[in-house]
C-alpha cells in the first residue's frame, strides 16, 4: 500500500513561487497637491512610510486646517517660524514614536513629508520648546479637548459606554509633577499618573488627565471626569459610566 506525500507547505501558507502583482501607483490628495504612491517590493520599510494616505484624510476632512487655525499659539516677531511648521513638526514626531523635543532632529532631513502637510522646514527643538512655553495652559487645554471630541461626536448619538482607566507611566528624568506612588511594577520610581476617559471597545480617547505620581486615587480623575460629562450635550452623553470611583463603582 503506497501513501500519498505529505505536502510541504502547511494550509494556508503561500508557495513561494506564487508572486502578488504590484499595485499599480495610486493618486493622493495632499497640501502641496496631488502626489503619485508607487509600491516598491525593493525598498524598505518606515515607520511613516504610508503617511501620505493619512495627510490626505486629513485635508479632505479639514481636520488639519481646523487644528492650525484653532491653536492658542501666536508670534508677534518677523523672524519667528511659522505655526504651520512648529505644529506640524511636533505632529510628525508624534506619529514617529519619539519621545523627547531632541528627536525633532531626526525629522530634519526628511524631505517629503513636511512638504505633504504644507510646511516649509522641520523647526529645532528650541523654537518647539520656546513655542509650548508660548502657549497659554488653559488655552492649550481647551483647544485640544475640543478638537479630540469632534473627532468622535459622530459616534455618540448612539448609545455608548464611558470607560475610566488609571495608568501609571514611570519616569527616569525630572519631569514636572515626578513623584513617588502606586506603582507596583517598579517601586519607589517617579511616575506620572493618567487618567483617561474613553468610548470602550472603540478605545477613542476623549480625555486624559496628567497627575503626579502620587495622585492614582481615582478621586483624583473625578473633577476631569465630572467636567468631560458637562461639556456633552444631553444626546452625546453615555449611557453609563465603568468606572471605580471613591470605592463606589458608577454604572
Amino acid at each position: 500500500m503506497t501513501t500519498r506525500p505529505k505536502s510541504t507547505h502547511r494550509k494556508g501558507e503561500r508557495n513561494p513561487d506564487d508572486t502578488l502583482p504590484t499595485p499599480a501607483p495610486m493618486s493622493v490628495d495632499t497640501f502641496d497637491g496631488k502626489v503619485h504612491v508607487e509600491w516598491d517590493s525593493e525598498a524598505s520599510v518606515t515607520n511613516i512610510g504610508q503617511l501620505a494616505f493619512f495627510i490626505e484624510f486629513l485635508k479632505l476632512g479639514g481636520r488639519f486646517d481646523d487644528w492650525i487655525d484653532d491653536c492658542p499659539l501666536h508670534y508677534q516677531s518677523n523672524n519667528a517660524p511659522q505655526k504651520i511648521d512648529v505644529l506640524g513638526s511636533l505632529f510628525l514626531s508624534i506619529l514617529s514614536g519619539h519621545k523627547r523635543y531632541a528627536h525633532l532632529t531626526a525629522l530634519r532631513a526628511d524631505g517629503v513629508n513636511p512638504g505633504l502637510l504644507g510646511m516649509n522646514k522641520v523647526v529645532s527643538e528650541d523654537s518647539a520648546r520656546k513655542a509650548m512655553k508660548r502657549m497659554n495652559p488653559r488655552d492649550s487645554e481647551q483647544w485640544m479637548q475640543n478638537h479630540l471630541l469632534s473627532c468622535c461626536e459622530p459616534l455618540l448619538s448612539a448609545p455608548w459606554i464611558l470607560d475610566v482607566d488609571t495608568t501609571i507611566k514611570p519616569l527616569y528624568g525630572h519631569q514636572e509633577l515626578a513623584d513617588k506612588g502606586y506603582n507596583p511594577q517598579k517601586p519607589g520610581r517617579p511616575s506620572h499618573t493618567y487618567h483617561t476617559c474613553m468610548i470602550a471597545n472603540l478605545r477613542l480617547i476623549l480625555d486624559v488627565e496628567v497627575k503626579a505620581g502620587s495622585q492614582s486615587h481615582s478621586s483624583h480623575g473625578l473633577p476631569g471626569l465630572m467636567a468631560l460629562l458637562a461639556r456633552l450635550s444631553h444626546e452625546q452623553k453615555p449611557a453609563f459610566v465603568r468606572a471605580i470611583l471613591l470605592g463606589v463603582a458608577i454604572r
